[in-house]
This record gives C-alpha cells, structure tokens and sequence, in this order.
C-alpha cells in the first residue's frame, strides 16, 4: 500500500486548493478513503472521507467550502479546499480505511507522508 499527497501550499484567506492522493496496492474503490489534518501543537483530525461506494461525508467544520471526489481509472482520491481560512492551516493526509466504510475518527489503516496546507495573509 502506498499513498502519495500532492497539492499543498501557501494561499491568502478565501483561496483555493486541491489536493491529490495517488493511491497504490490497492483499489480505492473497495476501501474507505479518508483526508485527515493536524496542525500543530493540536491533535490529528478528520476532515472527509469516501465510503468503498463513493459516498462522500464531511466534518462539520469543512462543509460547503471542501469537496472530496475520486477518479476510479487512476486510483486517485482528491480534495477541492474551498474558501480557505487560517485555521485550515495543517498538514493533510490522505488515509485508507481498514474497509469499505468511512470511519467518523481520525484513524487509519495507511496514510501518506502529507501535504502542507498554509493560509495566511
């Protein structure tokens, strides 16, 4: 298994970002796939995952600005981060789920080695 996160930088407030998840020993199609963050000095967290059938969910604090979707053909999982603020600043990680469900918590089966997420003026 092995994931791989791209995407991440430096934006000012009400930017926009989209990460990518290139996934791989697997298929993303029959397992959970979630995005979790830590910022630091604060505890790692769930920010929206995709069940093995393609249902998205969304943490509360994310919803309306963040997308999750995926592309099958390239066993690829992306994030849209929409209106950003500062307090998305963070490291994201793409994360496997141990089955086809999403998990309401930040654990994992795999991550990756995460992207950085930074919004500052």
């Amino acid at each position: 298994v092995q994931l791989v996160e791209s995407g991440g930088d430096s934006v000012q407030p009400g930017g926009s970002l989209k990460l990518t998840c290139a996934a791989s020993g697997f298929k993303i199609t029959s397992y959970g796939m979630k995005w979790v963050r830590q910022a630091p000095g604060k505890e790692l967290e769930w920010v929206s995952g995709l069940t093995a059938s393609g249902t998205p969910v969304y943490h509360a604090s994310v919803e309306g600005r963040f997308t999750i979707s995926r592309d099958n053909a390239e066993n690829t999982v992306f994030l849209q981060l929409n209106n950003l603020r500062p307090e998305d600043t963070a490291m994201y990680y793409c994360a496997k789920e141990k089955g086809p469900n999403f998990v309401h918590d930040a654990r994992f089966d795999y991550r990756g080695p995460g992207t950085q997420v930074t919004v500052s003026c």
